[in-house]
């Protein structure tokens, strides 16, 4: 099968020509397609949805996930990783391991455990009553009871040291978050192998010229990648351009989505607490920002109104996340790779998502 494209994003470069799809991968790039209408461009890859479609995944079952999925492949979404905030460790237990092992929609490629163990200090939404200090023998029962993939901690915290040993021995990834690190705090956990930072400049010590922080720390590196959820909320248009100059190449997209995504203003579910949805900004009872309404289609095109160009706008919102979850096979398109694919308008409108090379979201 041919999609009949005019171009697709491979290995990093729009190529003219037509993508060729048989057995669910990719067989060839750059035929000839002197009719070719848009283009095709790696399925997208999100590190952080909390829910989606009036589905939180902290309280979801195998129906609301594939409801949440259903929703997610309409914005691109192919693979993407369940988040659950801070919440009772028999709540987390139960979440785990009501992950389905296999779900209709887009790929689920682990969980993304956002705490327990966060700063009291920058704990944001998360209830202070169900964080927890850095316990390795709680850790290891979370790891046990699901498909963790990604959690982000707090790097200061007395014994998260330890934290950050136990997961890179089982290969899951960190990410530093939620954290009143300084930034010689942050340096010691990104020379450990810590090699992401969730929501950049979010819930984290802010930064100061003398005091840079956990922000400035990341950004200062060449081997960290900094998340960034770029909805005109969460960081202003100057600051995402910031960011984009001081890190292109190893900034991830992500949308920190939550049940009111992909739906109107009301009232939804977060980790247990009620959220109100407002002009499209989800805050919790306190007024403060609790995840967002972001896709990742919208993310991608607010980040090309920052004059970023389109190709690299995409990587962030495929390759560089999955570079983070050492998933080589997802965000790229090549032959041999699974045709997880979406096909754009030049208005960046979606016409088709495909995973394993079936029509998801068809014209």
């Amino acid at each position: 099968m041919r999609l009949g494209v005019g171009a697709a994003l491979v290995e990093g470069r729009l190529q003219p020509g037509d993508v060729e799809v048989a057995d669910g991968r990719v067989t060839a790039t750059g035929l000839a397609s002197p009719n070719g209408r848009g283009f095709a461009v790696p399925g997208f890859v999100d590190l952080q949805v909390n829910g989606f479609a009036g589905v939180d995944f902290l309280e979801a079952d195998a129906d609301g996930y594939r409801r949440a999925g259903e929703a997610l492949l309409e914005t691109g979404v192919t693979s993407y990783l369940p988040t659950f905030i801070t919440a009772p460790e028999d709540q987390l237990l139960a979440a785990l391991r009501a992950v389905p092992a296999e779900a209709y929609g887009p790929r689920i490629l682990g969980v993304h455990l956002e705490g327990p163990f966060l700063s009291p200090r920058r704990l944001g939404i998360h209830p202070e009553s169900a964080r927890s200090d850095p316990d390795v023998a709680v850790l290891e029962r979370l790891l046990a009871a699901g498909p963790v993939r990604l959690v982000t901690l707090a790097p200061e915290l007395p014994g998260a040291d330890e934290l950050i040993r136990t997961l890179l021995r089982h290969e899951i990834a960190i990410s530093c978050g939620h954290s009143d690190a300084t930034a010689e705090e942050a340096n010691a956990a990104f020379d450990a192998g810590v090699r992401t930072v969730t929501h950049l400049f979010n819930a984290m010590r802010p930064f100061a010229h003398r005091d840079p922080g956990i922000a400035g720390a990341a950004l200062a590196r060449d081997d960290v990648v900094v998340q960034i959820i770029v909805d005109g909320v969460h960081v202003a248009p100057e600051t995402a351009r910031v960011v984009w100059r001081a890190a292109a190449g190893r900034v991830a997209l992500v949308t920190d989505a939550t049940a009111g995504a992909g739906l109107t203003d009301g009232t939804y579910r977060l980790g247990g607490l009620d959220i109100d949805v407002r002009d499209g900004v989800a805050r919790g009872p306190s007024g403060a920002l609790a995840g967002s309404t972001l896709t990742m289609i919208d993310a991608i095109r607010n980040l090309c109104a920052l004059d970023v160009p389109l190709e690299r706008a995409v990587e962030a919102a495929t390759e560089v996340p999955a570079r983070v979850l050492r998933v080589p096979a997802a965000g790229r398109i090549a032959p041999g790779l699974p045709a997880d694919l979406v096909v754009l308008t030049e208005e960046l409108g979606i016409e088709r998502v495909l995973v394993e090379g079936t029509d998801r979201v068809p014209l």
